[in-house]
């Protein structure tokens, strides 16, 4: 069961977008949510002269002064916004430099259930935000709902695709995504290659669908072959065929640095994907 929704808001217009998943999430179950606003300050090793001096050092100390205080507009704005919701709610700001943002935010999404973000590929360039989805996946111990860019709810998420194989990342991604499963009122479980899972042992896809009855959900079965398609082009065609609202998966199976070489089906759902995704690792 989904009890407390982290959501990243950072005063841009997708907020509203983050904020409407979370929010639908959070009132499944009567759950709290947390808006979690960084207000990125100036960092002095980038932005100091290597001449510096007091002069330069008093400048960049005004340009710190300012970000703050524009940080008290942005945050006063989403306090307001987040009083409008109907469901338990608070705000946690942040002001830190580039290089505490990641830590930090990892450390507030190990005491929650959910963190909801913007899909960090293949939309919004922004590197910063990139990481911090990144290093939230790897070390948070929890799972992360990544909305596209410009996406938001028209309707529950009634319809689910369980991306499914041998592994950890599979396994951690349906046990945090239980609770939604459980709302949704067709869910999808999608093997592909069943014949060519991890550690060469065929896997068919009863065998998930057996683990979620048990937990009182019905989900149907669906075995594909990729025949030499890359694996997310079999799963976003599913997806798209089942219209659905939510795509449940394992992420970074293999390094990012081998799937950023050669290619993965972790990197292609999160730059190519319709439909949010839920993923753990």
């Amino acid at each position: 069961m989904i009890k407390d929704v982290l959501v990243h808001l950072d005063g841009s217009p997708e907020d509203e977008c983050r904020l409407a998943y979370a929010a639908m999430v959070a009132s499944l179950s009567d759950g709290h949510l947390s808006g979690l606003y960084v207000n990125v300050l100036p960092d002095w090793m980038i932005a100091m002269p290597i001449d510096g001096g007091g002069a330069a050092a008093e400048v960049l100390a005004d340009v710190s002064e300012m970000a703050r205080d524009e940080g008290d507009a942005v945050s006063g704005r989403l306090a307001a916004r987040l009083a409008m919701l109907g469901t338990s709610n608070e705000l946690r700001r942040f002001d830190l430099r580039p290089g505490e943002i990641t830590d930090r935010v990892v450390t507030e999404t190990r005491c929650s259930d959910l963190f909801v973000a913007t899909r960090p590929y293949g939309g919004i360039d922004n590197r910063l935000a990139s990481n911090v989805v990144e290093g939230v996946l790897l070390a948070s111990g929890h799972g992360l709902l990544l909305i596209p860019p410009g996406r938001r709810p028209y309707r529950p998420m009634q319809t689910i695709v369980v991306a499914w194989q041998d592994t950890r990342e599979a396994a951690r991604a349906v046990s945090a995504s239980l609770g939604l499963l459980r709302q949704a009122t067709r869910t999808v479980a999608v093997v592909v290659d069943s014949d060519r899972q991890q550690g060469g042992v065929p896997m068919p896809a009863t065998g998930i669908t057996k683990y979620l009855r048990r937990h009182g959900i019905v989900a149907e079965a669906r075995e594909l072959a990729s025949n030499g398609r890359a694996v997310s082009d079999v799963l976003l065609d599913e997806a798209r065929r089942v219209s659905a609202d939510l795509v449940v998966m394992g992420g970074y199976g293999h390094s990012r640095m081998r799937e950023w070489v050669l290619g993965g089906t972790t990197v292609e759902m999160l730059t190519r994907s319709e439909a949010p995704i839920l993923m753990a690792h």
